[in-house]
């Protein structure tokens, strides 16, 4: 195939892959998340609100530096995100057999749960990398403050 023939092919799939182009298909896919509760950011529940800053206080520790706990909390409500989707397929796992279409939900949840593990991944790796700059360089990169 030339190099003309791929970029044609690759232009004509491009275009097939953009999304939803009909208003129907546009807020179709935005009840996605909807459908399972998870399109409301953590931070807004009250009740999550509370888990996150919870949890963040004990990952950085009760005096931490507010960089420290400002990492700590990203790692909280990732973690917090996690569970909501994993607790959101339980009643689906239960219909599998009975219900085809919640394998499919199945499937749509275990999209947000990848991504959910994955900016959990993300801000852990930022937390141990600021906590090793702290024991190598005292408390400066995390609160300010050399102690």
């Amino acid at each position: 195939m030339s190099d003309t023939a791929r970029a044609r092919a690759s232009r004509r799939n491009g275009r097939k892959s953009k999304g939803p182009k009909t208003l129907a298909g546009k807020q179709r896919v935005a009840r996605n998340a909807q459908r399972h509760g998870l399109s409301l950011p953590v931070l807004l529940d009250p009740a999550l609100s509370r888990e996150v800053e919870d949890l963040a206080r004990r990952y950085a520790g009760g005096d931490a530096a507010p960089r420290r706990h400002e990492l700590a909390g990203r790692i909280a409500e990732a973690q917090v995100d996690v569970m909501r989707v994993r607790l959101a397929r339980l009643p689906l796992l239960e219909r599998v057999e009975s219900d085809r279409d919640a394998l499919a939900q199945l499937v749509r949840l275990s999209r947000y749960e990848r991504r959910a593990l994955s900016r959990r991944k993300s801000a852990i790796w930022a937390f141990a990398a600021a906590s090793k700059e702290e024991d190598e360089f005292g408390r400066t990169n995390l609160g300010g403050k050399r102690q």
